[in-house]
């Protein structure tokens, strides 16, 4: 365990190190508004979730579900409260990619008071704002550039490449590998320094709420994250 650790580290520090120096915000303070994602490079073919699941597999999911994950024409916020936890490891991890302003957090919680905002980022894509306490983690969808599925980036270029698809009327959204973006250049990261296969799962529970549950789930090192909560939707179904 400990070379494996040490492993991950050195390998971190090789990826750091071709970083700009540059002074790292302090992620833990609070927020008032999420900040602005940086542009692509390349020019963004619309995020059409219809058209990369398949008319069938959208049409099992619930009306509102649907409405959530269609085109997003104004900012919407959902508030809700969740259970946070993480592996050792995982705290780890998060410790590794916070300079990259990586999404993941160290923090184990319950019933944490968590605001999300989600708004068009005005390239096609889609930009996800999670305050999880005085935490503020930030992300954008977008269709991926070469190939089928999604692509979601944070700030500081981190990445995942995801397929998205329909389970038991719930949308899912489950990792390929994972990346970092430099400009248009993505470069493939290696397992060691992987939290394991992400799974992300909305699913509608009527009246006007919905359970997010993210996993993260590692070959050796088992489940690194988990993330669990019910939100309230300001838009009720007619």
């Amino acid at each position: 365990m400990n070379a494996l650790l040490n492993a991950t580290f050195q390998a971190s520090a090789r990826l750091l190190s071709l970083l700009p120096s540059r002074r790292v915000a302090d992620m833990s303070a609070p927020a008032s508004k999420p900040l602005p994602m940086p542009a692509s490079t390349v020019a963004s073919t619309p995020l059409d979730l219809q058209a990369l699941m398949g008319d069938y597999a959208w049409s099992r999911l619930p009306a509102a579900v649907q409405r959530r994950f269609g085109v997003h024409a104004e900012p919407v916020r959902y508030l809700g409260r969740m259970d946070l936890h993480c592996s050792p490891m995982g705290r780890v991890l998060a410790w590794l990619a916070w300079p990259l302003r990586g999404p993941l957090t160290s923090d184990c919680a319950r019933d944490l008071p968590v605001e999300v905002t989600v708004s068009p980022d005005g390239l096609g894509g889609v930009v996800w704002s999670r305050q999880l306490g005085r935490r503020l983690v930030q992300s954008v969808k977008r269709a991926h550039p070469a190939g089928p599925g999604v692509l979601e980036r944070t700030r500081g270029g981190l990445a995942m490449a995801l397929d998205v698809l329909e389970d038991d009327g719930a949308l899912v959204f489950q990792s390929r590998h994972y990346l970092w973006c430099v400009g248009p250049v993505r470069l493939h990261l290696p397992d060691a320094l992987s939290p394991g296969q992400c799974r992300v799962e909305h699913r509608d529970l009527g009246a006007g709420r919905f359970r997010f549950t993210l996993t993260m789930t590692h070959a050796r090192w088992g489940q690194t994250f988990q993330q669990t909560g019910v939100f309230v939707d300001p838009v009720q179904e007619s």
